[in-house]
């Protein structure tokens, strides 16, 4: 027995020291460097630990605005995108003929480059000196005025990044919900006819439970990958997003240590804690609730 879990320990090393190199070191390094005043990276000093770091970056109105934007694009994007996706695997797991090829489309913006899909969006939104884009045209015809999304009011940049990023995270959760869709047993739903029960009784009360293991799981990953947003606003509006109001708390982090603010490691660190923080009290929110809520077969 003593042989066998050494030998499991020896095959699971290789990994265990992966995650303690590129996981758990840096998470430590970052947490300390969170902690030490006026870090100088070239010289590896400081002159204090304590909490000026997290003081400083709670107060600037930069990362406040990352933060707004960033909680706004959760609350938006998460459920919307994750309704419809449910409502797209619905409609496809109704279908027949065809089943397979409207899956392949729904799919292709999963893996079109996100940047290429920032370009298209740009090119439909923004408004230029020879054209107000294809949305304005659409708009206009209905007699409303034209809007400036990309360089416009705060409401349109926020509109267009919500769309943007919910189209590109639907492919993956129709996906993942199709499949699960096709893995509920025929045998309820027969059941529920010969009972007489109503199409959205045995969608609320069958279909629903049993795919609410694949429910939950799309909805933390849609809260963590939303709370990690950076490369879609970087997309629609630049690499200039405190200039433009739309910046997130990834960008704030990156911009702390790369960006024209950059070179202060321990205000990054601070608000990469904060971030990891925020994320995990949601997660374990989540994980609180879906013992209520998901169901296990």
């Amino acid at each position: 027995m003593e042989n066998k879990s050494y030998k499991a320990w020896l095959y699971l090393l290789p990994a265990i020291l992966f995650l303690g190199v590129f996981l758990v070191y840096p998470l430590i390094d970052v947490f300390v460097y969170s902690f030490e005043e006026g870090y100088n990276y070239a010289s590896q000093t400081f002159f204090g630990v304590g909490l000026y770091n997290y003081s400083y970056v709670l107060h600037d109105p930069y990362f406040l605005q990352a933060v707004q934007n960033t909680l706004i694009l959760v609350l938006i994007t998460v459920p919307l995108s994750t309704g419809l996706a449910l409502l797209i695997s619905v409609g496809l797991s109704s279908i027949q003929k065809l089943r397979n090829l409207f899956q392949t489309i729904y799919f292709l913006p999963y893996v079109t480059n996100t940047l290429a899909v920032g370009l298209v969006f740009m090119i439909l939104f923004k408004k230029t000196a020879y054209s107000d884009g294809l949305i304005n045209l659409i708009i206009t015809t209905f007699g409303f005025n034209s809007v400036d999304f990309i360089e416009g009011p705060y409401w349109a940049k926020m509109l267009v990044l919500c769309i943007y990023t919910i189209w590109v995270v639907l492919p993956f959760k129709i996906l993942v919900l199709t499949s699960a869709l096709a893995s509920v047993k025929q045998d309820y739903y027969n059941a529920a006819k010969l009972d007489g029960t109503s199409k959205w009784r045995t969608f609320t009360r069958i279909t629903i439970p049993m795919i609410s293991p694949m429910l939950f799981y799309l909805i933390i990953t849609g809260f963590i990958g939303a709370f990690k947003a950076y490369s879609d606003a970087v997309a629609l509006f630049g690499t200039n997003l405190n200039a433009a109001e739309m910046n997130t708390i990834v960008g704030y982090v990156y911009d702390m240590l790369y960006g024209d603010s950059g070179g202060y490691p321990s205000f990054a660190s601070a608000a990469a804690v904060i971030l990891f923080a925020i994320v995990l009290t949601i997660t374990c929110i989540n994980l609180l609730v879906s013992k209520k809520h998901v169901h296990y077969s």
